[in-house]
């Protein structure tokens, strides 16, 4: 006899499938698409408006940047600045020793001759 084993798994499984209906499958993919196409467009617009906002946060971000480069080289001219008025300040300093010196010298010229 014929057992459960003899019979194949596939068999009668293509004579089984009913014919494709070209226009039941238009409708069913009309209404899948129908039903997801609204929430993927409402994705769409909310990705696009969150690029958007990351450009001009972007754009934001390196201004500051920009304003935070340009407070760090306003530090440095200003200790620029205070270095220059430092040497300027022993300039003046040495400057003042040479003509106290040379007001010595002066005068020891001046008494060596009267002597």
């Amino acid at each position: 006899g014929v057992g459960p084993s003899d019979v194949s798994p596939d068999e009668g499984v293509v004579e089984d499938l009913p014919l494709i209906d070209e226009q039941a499958v238009e409708q069913l993919t009309e209404g899948l698409i129908s039903h997801y196409l609204p929430d993927l467009q409402r994705s769409k617009s909310a990705l696009q408006e969150l690029t958007q906002n990351q450009v001009v946060l972007l754009e934001t971000l390196e201004q500051e940047i920009s304003k935070f480069k340009e407070c760090n080289s306003i530090v440095d001219i200003n200790a620029l600045f205070s270095e220059a008025k430092h040497y300027h300040n022993k300039l003046v300093n040495i400057r003042n020793e040479m003509m106290m010196l040379h007001e010595k010298t002066s005068k020891l010229k001046v008494s060596r001759i009267n002597i």
